[in-house]
């Protein structure tokens, strides 16, 4: 699936591990979009494979966080590697 960039690599990892489902604002926050049916789009896909891998959400709205990083092509394991790359370089803070 076609996403926008991550506004960065703090953010995708704090939702990823703090939420165990995530709705609009932590798509709003991760993906920096403020339309609705983009946020629809992207919750679709991710509603989608649910099903396929007969996933269940708690709430109606939500989407589980580890199956949306799939389907949204987000590499937790590569965002960590990057983030301490850049650590190492003193780049990031």
């Amino acid at each position: 699936m076609k996403t926008k960039a991550i506004t960065d690599i703090d953010t995708a990892l704090r939702i990823y591990y703090q939420y165990p489902e995530i709705g609009n604002s932590q798509i709003r926050e991760l993906f920096g979009v403020t339309n609705g049916r983009t946020m629809a789009r992207y919750k679709r896909a991710v509603q989608e494979e649910q099903m396929n891998r007969n996933v269940k959400t708690s709430q109606l709205h939500t989407v589980n966080t580890e199956v949306a990083y799939d389907v949204w092509g987000i590499d937790v394991v590569g965002l960590e590697k990057r983030r301490e790359k850049l650590k190492k370089l003193g780049l990031s803070a």
